[in-house]
């Protein structure tokens, strides 16, 4: 296992590590005061389409796909690690990259399930950042954490499919730019567990959709929105089946894979970040005789963080190795791994930044709460814990049955 960066990732780094410094860092204050100036929870702020521009101008678009595009000849997932680390660092750079979640999932599964129809309608548009999307899965009334649960019902009805259901926690649907969502729902009761899912294309203007209300995270209310959603008799055109019928929860593993590890390297990003901060305040802050830095229960919080915050890298990069190299169904186990032990080492260095920071690191003068509120809500999104402990327990005990 080689991980330094290849040539190409390199140069990328480089020029990613230059656009944050020089744009992306200077700009997170700008957002803010846009934000509030607006005083609405979905506005978009006019800096980040000036980072988009910026970002396109340099390349630095579209890196998340390992498909070549206009944009990008295709990055491995290895190559991709350190430069979604990269913008881990900063809430606003994964969007200014065309790189945040769901639209990449969603771009991912157009790419891989859809019809040419299909993609030059919804992936293209998607690719060049004219709009943003929404993945529907999960439901309030049942644990959608096993996806074989949802209730949801995809019924044919002559050239149309006609949906009902209620879904919540969909990312994105607080948009006004939101324009598609891919929804996962049952077209047959009656199959085998895992065949009984179909996903369809929902244009979000079509009538019977309603958006209930916005659900906060730790009483942030991002920016995308994290919806609930009611669908009363909502009809699509027959042709908007996305891949097989009965094909939804295969397509759901084959989205929610990349998906996973995409989280854990911003996940690292983001705990670089906070590993910065809590430095830089030890060393600028004076308390009982001496600065922070000096304190050892301070040197011990900064060395257990740079301790952990490399094995969780390692680990990473190993599972972004294996599905480069075996794929991603044969590195499930390994990315199951990485989805539990990042997101919680990120939240450990979080808070101790926090700590060192006092009251200032619960305070919007930092990023650091909202970061931690972001790593706990990971623990959740794409699978809870409980599930991925689950995968790597059984795959472990494979290894020894019958002996």
């Amino acid at each position: 296992m080689d991980f330094a960066l290849s040539p190409k990732a390199a140069q990328l780094a480089a020029s990613l590590e230059e656009f944050m410094r020089d744009l992306v860092y200077p700009a997170e204050a700008v957002y803010r005061e846009q934000m509030l100036e607006a005083g609405l929870p979905h506005f978009q702020p006019p800096v980040l389409e000036e980072l988009k521009e910026a970002a396109r101008a340099r390349g630095l678009w579209n890196l998340f796909l390992p498909h070549k595009t206009e944009w990008t000849d295709g990055l491995s997932n290895l190559d991709y690690a350190p430069l979604a680390e990269i913008t881990g660092r900063s809430v606003i750079a994964p969007e200014v990259l065309n790189c945040s979640a769901p639209d990449t999932g969603n771009m991912e599964l157009l790419t891989l399930f859809g019809t040419e129809e299909q993609r030059e309608r919804w992936l293209k548009p998607l690719l060049g950042g004219e709009m943003r999307s929404a993945f529907l899965m999960t439901e309030p009334a049942v644990a959608s954490s096993d996806a074989t649960n949802i209730q949801t019902r995809i019924e044919r009805d002559g050239g149309e499919w006609v949906i009902n259901g209620r879904k919540w926690w969909i990312s994105g649907t607080g948009d006004p730019r939101c324009k598609i969502g891919i929804i996962m729902g049952k077209t047959d009761p009656a199959a085998a567990s895992h065949e009984q899912q179909s996903m369809v294309l929902l244009p979000l203007d079509t009538p019977g959709i309603k958006i209930l209300r916005d659900l906060t995270v730790f009483g942030y209310n991002d920016r995308e929105g994290h919806c609930e959603v009611i669908l009363d008799d909502v009809r699509v055109p027959a042709e908007n089946l996305l891949g097989p019928v009965g094909g939804g929860f295969a397509m759901s593993q084959a989205r929610l894979g990349p998906g996973r590890i995409h989280h854990c390297m911003r996940s690292i990003g983001a705990a670089e970040r906070a590993l910065e901060l809590m430095c830089l305040r030890a060393r600028s802050r004076v308390a009982f005789g001496g600065p922070l830095a000096d304190k050892g229960v301070v040197q011990e919080a900064i060395a257990n963080s740079r301790i952990e915050i490399d094995q969780a890298r390692l680990l990473t990069l190993h599972a972004a190795w294996l599905m480069d190299t075996v794929g991603n169904k044969a590195a499930r186990g390994a990315v199951s791994a990485v989805k539990v032990a990042v997101p919680q080492m990120a939240a450990r260095v979080i808070d101790r930044a926090i700590q060192v920071h006092g009251g200032a690191g619960l305070s919007q003068d930092f990023p650091l709460a909202q970061a931690y509120a972001l790593q706990r809500y990971l623990r959740l999104a794409d699978g809870p814990d409980e599930v991925h402990r689950t995968v790597v327990a059984k795959l472990e005990l494979r290894k020894y049955a019958g002996r």
